[in-house]
């Protein structure tokens, strides 16, 4: 059978490609998948923590393959629109009025929006711009997934998760949540758990540049 492997951020830069064919037998995990793709590329695993997501949803290595699977290797997250623009993925500016727009509601006396701006330091270096990378379908998934639960716990609750990709300056939004409730006590809440499990979960990667390189962020930040 044949599964395609696809691979992000410093995986994708550790073996120089971001998909790659993989033919196993009939019975095959996910393991099996992976040990194809460090054979070939080793410098894919060494010293990485592993994290896979088949079919868009995140999964064991022992998890049974079948012709036609899509398998991704997600490093560590750091940190497709609908008409309706409450969950976006983007690599154009984002507008906090389009987010406000996708909540706001007669019925919903406080809006929290929480912005996510690319700053001029980190890690003590100077940082000249930043790059994000994103697994866009599955991030969407995840992003609505994410938006789905915080409004039914949250209830009566809206959410807008926007993300941009692509090459950010010092100063250039890179997320937007909003939330909208009928009360302060729920939108602040809503939006403050909204962007913690954004960067938790939800497979986007950031590449910080600085005057001494490059280097991706494999951390919650």
């Amino acid at each position: 059978m044949r599964v395609q492997v696809r691979l992000f951020a410093a995986y994708r830069e550790a073996a120089g490609v971001g998909r790659m064919d993989v033919e196993l037998p009939p019975g095959a995990t996910v393991k099996d998948a992976i040990d194809r793709v460090a054979k070939e590329h080793p410098l894919v695993a060494e010293g990485r923590r592993l994290v896979i997501a088949r079919n868009l949803e995140y999964v064991g290595l022992d998890e049974p393959l079948a012709d036609g699977d899509e398998v991704a290797l997600i490093p560590p997250v750091s940190g497709g629109a609908t008409t309706a623009t409450c969950i976006l993925v983007s690599d154009r500016p984002l507008v906090v009025d389009d987010a406000i727009a996708a909540v706001r509601d007669s019925a919903f006396g406080g809006i929290v929006v929480f912005l996510g701006t690319v700053r001029d330091r980190s890690r003590g270096l100077e940082v000249t711009h930043l790059e994000y990378e994103a697994y866009a379908e599955m991030a969407e998934a995840k992003m609505r997934q994410i938006a789905s639960a915080l409004e039914a716990r949250h209830r009566p609750c809206r959410l807008a998760l926007h993300h941009r990709v692509g090459d950010l300056a010092v100063g250039d939004v890179a997320v937007v949540i909003a939330a909208a409730a009928p009360h302060r006590d729920a939108a602040f809440a809503a939006a403050r758990e909204a962007i913690d499990e954004l960067k938790t979960v939800v497979p986007i990667w950031k590449k910080e540049h600085t005057a001494d390189g490059a280097i991706w962020i494999e951390e919650h930040a």
